[in-house]
């Protein structure tokens, strides 16, 4: 009986090991209802940006900076009643972000519910952001 549950807890903690390894470079998936959404650190957001391909929306009310290029801004408790303004296709690859991270997962919730299935987070918004050394744009910095 014990070697069964040391064989057993031996391979739970390789998978969880290779689970970690594999998240770390894709981000980690979190369940919700409806479905599932990423979340991403900032350094991986940062590589995203890169080679832009998606649709990038600050869900954070009052308005308290954003990280550029930002292509909408809509409020974490409207996602739902302006879910026009997000692509018709709920296929297309959507990021959200706020300040803490706290609306956007809010946001990522909604957005899975409603039948989108290419969502991103970043956990800790935009003070992870800031943190991880990147720079966020202000109302005084935009021309």
């Amino acid at each position: 009986m014990n070697r069964r549950i040391s064989i057993g807890v031996i391979a739970l903690a390789g998978f969880l090991l290779f689970a970690g390894c594999a998240g770390a470079q894709t981000g980690s998936k979190v369940l919700v209802e409806g479905g599932s959404y990423m979340n991403v650190s900032p350094g991986q957001l940062k590589e995203m940006l890169k080679s832009k391909d998606f649709v990038f929306v600050n869900t954070h009310i009052p308005y308290e900076g954003e990280i550029s290029p930002t292509d909408a801004f809509i409020a974490f408790d409207q996602t739902a009643e302006r879910q026009s303004e997000y692509p018709a296709d709920k296929t297309t690859k959507v990021v959200v972000y706020c300040r803490s991270g706290r609306m956007s997962d809010i946001a990522a919730r909604i957005l899975v519910k409603e039948g989108y299935t290419n969502v991103f987070n970043l956990p800790g918004g935009m003070i992870a952001w800031e943190k991880a050394g990147l720079p966020l744009v202000h109302d005084d910095q935009k021309q």
